[in-house]
């Protein structure tokens, strides 16, 4: 049906990423579970189309310019148009027990390969078919430790958490947010970025605050804004946040 609402999310063959599939796809919206390996994304699909949601496996190595172009292919032929971004996927590989002058160079690389390149390259590719969409949504997932203003407030909650490569790479996503929310500021096109919280997820081996239900619900809430709905911010559950 050309009414309705095609979204897309990277990385969701795991923790937030699956939940944020299944929120979408619970509020109507059908959703494009997306994931390196086919095999799992249809496992995953498979097993919430089980539940009645509209969910449908996508293979998408979001670092592989060829495996972007197949999967931008295969949307458009199935659907013709992309409501919907979420640009979820991304990696912390650094040891938080160094230093950070002592966190290798192959770290900052593959940080960056992931978790900024590929969400350039990922937003590039599907913006002909955001731009077809009446209100296009892209949403980026970065993390409060991107925020500068908190790094440098020693009163901060995550004065201490010092992880150069990611919080860097955060950083990059919220002034890519910036910039796309600018150049797209006269188009039914809205661009965020939201801070999930500090969640229990594979990549931080538990540890976290929240569970990943409610890790979601930022990515979900910013997917679903109106047209009164904020352009260029950076956000966790409406709460705006410092750069």
């Amino acid at each position: 049906m050309q009414n309705e609402k095609i979204a897309l999310v990277t990385g969701a063959t795991r923790g937030i990423g699956t939940e944020t599939v299944r929120q979408l796809a619970q509020a109507g919206v059908h959703t494009l579970l997306a994931g390196r390996k086919r095999e799992t994304a249809v496992e995953l699909a498979l097993k919430l189309q089980a539940e009645g949601l509209p969910v449908e496996a996508l293979q998408l190595d979001v670092a592989d310019a060829d495996s972007i172009a197949i999967a931008v292919e295969q949307v458009t032929q199935r659907h013709g148009k992309l409501d919907i971004l979420v640009n979820n996927a991304g990696i912390l590989v650094e040891n938080p027990a160094l230093a950070p002058s002592a966190q290798p160079l192959e770290a900052w690389q593959s940080t960056f390969d992931t978790n900024v390149y590929a969400v350039v390259a990922v937003t590039q590719a599907f913006l002909p078919l955001l731009r077809k969409s009446s209100a296009g949504r892209i949403v980026n997932v970065s993390s409060v430790l991107a925020s500068q203003t908190l790094h440098a407030d020693p009163a901060s909650d995550i004065y201490d958490f010092k992880i150069p490569a990611y919080n860097a790479s955060k950083a990059a996503v919220n002034s890519w947010t910036l910039s796309l929310a600018y150049e797209l500021r006269d188009t039914p096109i809205k661009v965020n970025a939201v801070h999930p919280g500090y969640v229990k997820t594979d990549m931080n081996g538990g540890e976290g605050e929240i569970g990943i239900s409610e890790g979601a619900r930022s990515s979900v809430q910013m997917s679903l804004i109106d047209a009164d709905g904020p352009n260029g911010s950076f956000t966790y559950l409406g709460e705006v946040l410092p750069w």
